[in-house]
């Protein structure tokens, strides 16, 4: 898809990912809607990508009238949505078999449910187009599973068997859709988990993150050429063949990280 004068739909944009992708489709022509809990972060993120024009719309996305109002004003502004970036998320540090459930329900509103909401107002208008494009913001833990955060990857594997589910659905449609499976990228996903913290060696293999503009720029290509999946930086490809092909021994490398 080409993104000169697309209107990008990105949630999550006060920060991080989401920020950097606001930046990157601004520098490529795009008109962005942005949203976010932080109303002072996405004024920030708007003037960091040099988009004054840019529509902001502050508020929960787990919340079905912010969502409503989020699409509402994008369409009265720009009249269509031809990309939608699912990219709000959160972390959970605590083991799955003693994680409150209150927690685990909080964690898939916001990775799951919320973008399958959000990609529910958003089809409509698309199909009447016929064109558009779904990005869901994964994670490499979405393809395997890390045990300090279980439920995290859960959650990541449900989006992108959305993802996968929905390109079948709407492909008569001629909607495309993408899942992005980042691995390390220096934001401050860490800090704003919903609780626990990940254990030493994680942190420590931080060094050899990516920044969030470089995640954000292979966003933009891979939504350029039309990418199924995309995983930043692709050396995390690696894992995800050991996974497959040395299932036990990654299991056990993996299980030895746990912090209990």
């Amino acid at each position: 898809m080409q993104i000169p004068n697309k209107v990008v739909l990105i949630t999550g944009a006060s920060e991080g990912i989401g920020a950097a992708c606001a930046a990157e489709f601004a520098r490529c022509g795009a008109r962005l809607s942005l949203t976010a809990r932080s109303e002072d972060g996405l004024r920030q993120a708007a003037a960091a990508a040099e988009a004054p024009d840019a529509l902001i719309t502050p508020g929960d996305i787990t919340d079905d009238a912010h969502r409503r109002l989020t699409v509402g004003r994008t369409l009265e502004r720009f009249g269509a949505i031809d990309i939608l970036v699912n990219n709000a998320g959160m972390g959970l540090y605590v083991p799955s078999w003693r994680v409150p459930m209150e927690d685990a329900r909080r964690l898939m509103e916001l990775n799951f449910f919320a973008p399958l909401a959000l990609t529910q107002l958003v089809v409509p208008h698309m199909r009447q187009r016929r064109s558009g494009m779904i990005v869901n913001v994964g994670s490499i833990a979405g393809k395997v599973t890390l045990p300090w955060m279980t439920l995290y990857s859960v959650s990541k594997y449900a989006l992108s068997s959305l993802t996968e589910g929905l390109r079948m659905e709407l492909r008569r449609d001629h909607i495309r859709t993408m899942i992005v499976c980042p691995g390390y990228v220096q934001t401050a996903f860490q800090q704003h988990a919903a609780a626990g913290r990940p254990p030493e060696g994680v942190v420590q293999g931080r060094r050899f993150a990516i920044l969030a503009p470089q995640c954000a720029a292979s966003i933009r290509r891979g939504v350029e050429r039309d990418a199924r999946t995309v995983v930043a930086p692709p050396a995390s490809w690696l894992l995800v063949l050991a996974a497959r092909l040395f299932p036990s021994m990654v299991e056990a490398r993996l299980a030895e990280m746990i912090q209990t």
